[in-house]
C-alpha cells in the first residue's frame, strides 16, 4: 500500500527582497506535524518569542520539497523555515535552499556534521524495528532481528515503513540481505528496491513519520520502523510496543531555509538557537531523540530513555547514516525510489 511520496529535485530561482531584520518578523515553520512539531513550538518557539518578542510563528505541515521547489520557482517563497534531511538541504544547497549564516553555539560542543552550509543539525534520531506487542505477544515466536520485518511466511502481518530516505528505506533491505553495517556505503540502491519487491504486497509505505505513527497507534500494521521521536508519544499513550535492538539506523534531522525567503536574516537567527542547550535538551526530553548539542542536560522520561539508541536500552548495533553519499546521491535516490514506489 503506497500513501505518497513526495520529491526532491534541484532547480534555480532568485532570491526574493530579503528582509534585513533578525529582531521582527513572522516565520512560517514546516514541520511534520503532531507531537513532534508540538515539541518543537514548546522547547524552540515559545522560548524564542519569549526572548525575541518580535519573531512570532505560524506553523504548517507536513515538508513538501516538491512545494518547496514550486515556490522557489515561482519567486513567491511563504516558507521560512522548513524540517528537512540534511543531504536534501546539501545537494540543493543555493537552489532549492539558502546558505546558512550559522550563529549559535560553537560547532565545537555539537556533534559532528550538525551544521552544513545549507542545514543546521536540531537532533540525531533513531529509527528502531518494532512491534506492536499484541501482534506477537509470545517473545518466543515473535521477531528479533531485522532479517524477520522481511520473512513474510515465519512473521505474517501488515508492514509500516516511512518513504523518506532518512528512516532507513533502503538501508534496511540491505541489513536484511546480508550486507554488514560497516559495508553499506556507497549503497545498493537496485539491491535494496529488490529486497523490497519481495513484501511490497504486505506493507503500508507511509509518506510521513506522522502517517506512520497514526497507522501503528490504530493497530493497521504489525510490525514497522519508526523514529524515536514517534515511539514515544505512542508509549505514553499506552500503545504496547516492544523494540527490537538488532542495528539500528540513525540520522541527524535538521533545519533549513528555503531559498528565496524574505525572512532570511530572523530565518537564520531562529534556526541557528535551535542547538542552544537548552533547547537541545527540551526537544530530547520530550521525543527521547538525542541531542545535537552534547553538553545538553538531559533529564529524559522512562519511556524516552526506552528509545535512546545511545542508551542502556540499545543492546544492538547501530549504523549513522553516511551524510557525504547522501550529499551527493539523494536526488537520484529519491527518484529511484520514487519510480520503484509507483511501479
Amino acid at each position: 500500500m503506497v500513501l505518497l511520496l513526495t520529491t526532491m529535485a534541484a532547480c534555480g530561482g532568485d532570491s526574493g527582497t530579503p528582509n534585513a531584520s533578525a529582531d521582527e518578523a513572522t516565520l512560517t515553520f514546516v514541520g511534520y506535524g503532531g507531537d513532534g512539531q508540538d515539541a518543537m513550538i514548546a522547547n524552540w518557539q515559545e522560548p524564542y518569542t519569549e526572548a525575541n518578542p518580535g519573531i512570532t510563528f505560524v506553523n504548517t505541515s507536513p515538508p513538501d520539497f516538491a512545494q518547496v521547489q514550486a515556490q522557489v520557482e515561482a519567486d513567491a517563497v511563504t516558507w521560512d523555515v522548513i524540517a528537512a534531511a540534511p543531504a536534501a538541504a546539501q545537494q540543493n544547497c543555493g537552489t532549492l535552499f539558502e546558505e546558512i549564516e550559522y550563529t549559535g553555539v560553537s560547532e565545537d560542543d555539537l556533534v559532528e556534521g550538525a551544521v552544513g552550509d545549507c542545514y543546521v543539525g536540531n537532533f540525531v534520531l533513531s529509527t528502531p524495528f518494532a512491534y506492536r506487542t499484541d501482534s506477537f505477544p509470545d517473545p518466543a515466536t515473535a521477531p528479533t532481528s531485522v532479517e524477520d520485518f522481511f520473512d513474510t511466511e515465519a512473521f505474517p502481518g501488515q508492514r509500516g515503513l516511512v518513504t523518506n530516505v532518512q528512516n532507513g528505506i533502503l538501508e534496511y533491505p540491505l541489513l536484511a540481505d546480508g550486507v554488514a553495517p560497516d559495508d553499506l556505503y556507497p549503497l545498493d540502491v537496485d539491491r535494496a528496491l529488490e529486497r523490497l519487491d519481495t513484501i511490497r504486497d504486505v506493507t503500508t509505505f507511509a509518506p510521513n513519520v506522522g502517517a506512520l505513527q497514526q497507522a501503528v497507534g490504530s493497530g493497521q500494521v504489525d510490525m514497522f520502523f519508526l523514529p524515536d521521536s514517534r515511539l514515544v508519544p505512542l508509549l505514553d499513550q499506552g500503545v504496547d510496543i516492544t523494540i527490537v535492538w538488532d542495528t539500528t539506523v540513525t540520522s541527524l534531522n535538521a533545519l533549513a531555509i528555503p531559498k528565496g525567503t524574505p525572512n532570511l536574516a530572523a530565518a537564520q537567527a531562529f534556526a541557528s538557537s535551535v542547538t542552544s542547550p537548552e533547547p537541545a535538551a527540551g526537544i530530547a526530553r520530550d521525543l527521547g531523540v538525542s541531542p545535537v548539542n552534547t553538553s545538553a542536560p538531559l533529564d529524559l522520561s522512562p519511556n524516552a530513555e526506552l528509545v535512546q539508541y545511545n542508551g542502556p536500552a540499545n543492546t544492538g548495533e547501530t549504523v549513522s547514516q553516511d551524510l557525504d553519499w547522501y550529499g551527493e546521491n539523494y536526488n537520484d535516490a529519491v527518484q529511484r525510489l520514487t519510480i520503484w514506489l509507483a511501479g
